[in-house]
């Protein structure tokens, strides 16, 4: 014969309290309910195996207690620091993230801002294709709040964006490249779309003329932020004849692919070309040479956008910025 299962109302009879107490305890809105009663209200629905009914409650609370993370390429070792931020913060604060990636696809990004909206999310921590740009409308149909982390947009439901300040972080980086003496840096970039990548290549920009060198667009090669765009890169670079001396990369998997072609090549890094990342993800420091690179705060970014988010979700979105900028460390290695 199948076991009875037990309600909430049972454990409120063998308690001895009313089913609102019982309520209260399970959506932690239990501050005025003493600690006896609620130790003993949790201790019987642990006799007895009991699970609150998660969708039950959000019908009543308006809540899941459930966030979206939306990262554009879950392989790329930089993004899993961001999602183990924002899920130690969701933790930390009664709530559960649900991970969606999208191999950068604009498409199934959309169909995921769909997805998680129809899964009742409370919100959404999101890093856009680099497809993506003001004119598309996936973002706009959204209606849940978005903080946006590490690549900026514009639309009237962001609620936040946590970021760094890119040109001044890819200033930073040229600037030591020049320091260590090369004046020939190309620079091999992923996709131009996104603001992030614009910015960065402001930054390439303005330390070259602040020290009198020519900027020249054949130096510039536009791709992918994947390691066998970095190889194709390089390839390309020498293809065309072009004479060149460091390399300033746009994250650290172009630059270890870009590595790797030099070696090919016959070059040594950094005697005949310096090489630079971007990021410090964690295999810049194992590859030989070790990776000069601009270590971004990933962990950090994932952290303050659940916070922010949830901060928006319970509706104490004043009590914090609506932008916040990171700063970003200049880690010189054995690459330059």
């Amino acid at each position: 014969m199948k076991k009875k299962s037990v309600t909430i109302k049972d454990i409120a009879k063998e308690a001895g309290v009313s089913i609102a107490t019982v309520s209260m305890i399970f959506n932690n809105k239990d501050k005025n309910i003493s600690q006896g009663t609620r130790d003993r209200v949790m201790n019987i629905a642990k006799l007895h195996n009991y699970i609150p009914n998660s969708m039950a409650r959000s019908l009543v609370t308006k809540r899941t207690k459930t966030l979206g993370l939306i990262l554009p390429d879950i392989v790329n070792p930089f993004f899993p620091e961001i999602a183990r931020g924002a899920e130690d913060k969701a933790r930390e604060s009664g709530y559960s993230i649900i991970i969606c990636n999208t191999d950068d696809n604009l498409e199934q990004e959309d169909r995921y801002i769909e997805i998680l909206t129809e899964k009742m999310v409370d919100g959404i921590i999101f890093t856009h294709s680099a497809d993506r740009n003001n004119t598309n409308s996936g973002l706009e149909r959204c209606r849940v709040p978005i903080i946006l982390i590490d690549r900026d947009y514009d639309s009237d439901n962001v609620k936040g964006k946590v970021l760094i300040d890119n040109g001044e972080a890819s200033y930073k980086g040229v600037i030591h490249l020049i320091e260590k003496g090369y004046r020939k840096i190309t620079y091999i970039a992923g996709s131009l779309n996104t603001q992030t990548a614009k910015d960065r290549l402001k930054g390439y920009r303005k330390a070259l003329e602040d020290n009198g060198i020519e900027f020249e667009e054949k130096y510039i090669k536009v791709g992918e932020y994947r390691s066998l765009w970095g190889m194709e890169a390089v390839t390309l670079l020498f293809e065309e004849g072009v004479d060149f001396d460091a390399i300033f990369c746009g994250n650290d998997l172009i630059a270890i692919g870009a590595m790797k072609k030099l070696k090919e090549f016959g070059k040594r890094i950094p005697e005949d070309i310096g090489i630079m990342g971007f990021d410090d993800i964690y295999m810049a420091s194992l590859v030989e040479p070790e990776l000069t690179t601009i270590k971004q705060p990933n962990y950090e970014m994932g952290h303050k956008a659940a916070q922010m988010l949830i901060r928006a979700i319970e509706g104490n979105e004043k009590n914090t910025e609506s932008k916040i900028i990171l700063e970003t460390e200049l880690v010189v290695r054995k690459s330059s």
